[in-house]
């Protein structure tokens, strides 16, 4: 599968809303999973360069909150408030900006982020699944630059892991 191309995910029913990008990464899953989950990891890997992310803080447990702020080369800084939904250690993250902290709902959610790893020969199968409130939302985020982006990151992410 390929970025872009939608996969098995039990209970889903509208891919209208969804992009996807997965990646086989040659590191094990445990790695990726601290990439996600260790601050000082995320702020390596989570903007494509050369945007750089200054500030992390990530509370990984379900209700938990974080906080990632990403600066653009000319300084301007997007903070991106959410909320854990899910944590499985080394296996899934589901996190929304739906909510801000202790469910207290954001002014306009945009998308809910279900990140897996799974063991696949050769490394690990990385899936950045991105499932947005409405099919407008979903084009809005792929004319952003979506695929290019969280492909650059993925790229980012997986040398990282390679490291560690």
């Amino acid at each position: 599968m390929t970025a872009g191309e939608s996969g098995d995910d039990p209970g889903h029913s509208d891919d209208r809303c969804d992009l996807v990008l997965t990646r086989l990464i040659p590191a094990p899953r445990r790695a990726l999973y601290r990439c996600w989950t260790d601050p000082a990891l995320l702020r390596q890997w989570f903007a494509p360069l050369p945007y750089t992310v200054p500030h992390a803080e990530l509370d990984v447990r379900p209700g938990g909150t974080c906080l990632v702020v990403m600066r653009a080369p000319d300084g301007s800084e997007f903070p991106n408030p959410g909320v854990y939904l899910e944590v499985v250690e080394d296996e899934r993250l589901v996190l929304t900006d739906a909510y801000t902290a202790a469910w207290e709902p954001s002014g306009k959610a945009f998308m809910t982020a279900i990140i897996t790893f799974a063991d696949e020969a050769g490394g690990t199968r990385y899936t950045a699944r991105i499932r947005h409130w409405s099919a407008a939302d979903r084009e809005a985020h792929e004319a952003m630059g979506f695929h290019q982006g969280w492909g650059q990151c993925a790229d980012q992410l997986a040398a990282l892991a390679a490291r560690l």
